[in-house]
């Protein structure tokens, strides 16, 4: 259920193309895991070496056929892996390849006020069972998900904010697999302290805070979908030089509760580049 998390942040970087007729790319990196052992939001004994790690490469574009009314695409390509217990005994585990696309249609409304600027949005979201639903630790669980994101952002020339809610409702997998329902919530709260009006180049620094909860999969799913509850924070920083925009993001879990004995999430990285043409 990691994968859910995709649907905050929109391409490119939630900041561009603002004009009609503007396309965007973006390649992101992200990673997280731990072998840090859970029952609840207690740390327990981990014998046999119980761990997961998952990176996964996002490919995300963008089309605005104006600055309110977007399309979106998300493709991941995951490598993931595991040690889990099998009858006691400790078994590692992995997958790679393609996992599921997220399609998205956000929908935002503008407002300026002399140099600043704002907008609400509004995005239906729809996640496709691209990813093998296959094997030991398949990277989707086959089914058709749908999300729904209300966001509000602001920007003036020193000072950037985002505040994202969002929902996904679970469909019935392949192999009798049900991930469990999620909402969360994301914030941005930053700075921009510095911008070059000669090369159009300048730096976001910003504090991120997630909030997430996950309802408990059932007892066929062997996907990394766990029932949890998580707070995530960190800092973002973000470059731009015209329309390439470069994106170093760091989350620490300052709280997490699980539904069952699972590995940890652990800290996670993200990095990422885009551009607007």
């Amino acid at each position: 259920m990691f994968a859910s998390i995709a649907v905050a942040h929109q391409p490119v970087m939630d900041m561009a193309p603002r004009w009609s007729d503007g396309f965007g790319l973006q390649l992101r990196h992200q990673r997280f895991g731990s072998d840090t052992l859970l029952l609840s939001d207690n740390e327990i004994d981990n014998p046999l070496g119980l761990e997961r790690y998952v990176d996964t490469t996002w490919l995300e574009g963008v089309y605005t056929f104006d600055r309110s009314v977007r399309a979106t695409i998300k493709i991941p390509f995951i490598d993931q892996q595991r040690v889990t217990s099998i009858n006691t005994v400790a078994t590692p585990q992995q997958n790679t390849g393609l996992g599921d696309i997220v399609v998205a249609l956000p929908l935002k409304r503008y407002s300026n006020q002399g140099a600043s600027t704002q907008n609400w949005g509004l995005t239906p979201s729809v996640r496709i069972p691209t990813g093998t639903s296959s094997g030991d630790f398949p990277n989707s669980d086959g089914s058709w998900d749908l999300g729904l994101s209300l966001s509000y952002s602001s920007e003036t020339p020193t000072f950037y904010q985002l505040y994202d809610l969002y929902y996904w409702n679970q469909g019935s997998g392949e192999r009798g697999m049900q991930s469990g329902n999620s909402w969360g919530l994301d914030v941005n709260i930053g700075l921009h302290p510095w911008h070059d009006n000669d090369t159009n180049s300048g730096i976001f620094t910003m504090w991120d805070i997630s909030v997430y909860h996950e309802d408990p999969p059932n007892a066929l799913n062997l996907t990394t979908a766990s029932g949890a509850e998580r707070v995530q924070t960190g800092p973002v920083l973000v470059y731009y030089r015209n329309s390439l925009m470069l994106r170093a993001e760091f989350k620490f879990l300052a709280h997490e509760d699980v539904d069952r004995i699972s590995a940890s999430r652990g800290n996670e990285i993200s990095l990422g580049i885009g551009y607007a043409f």
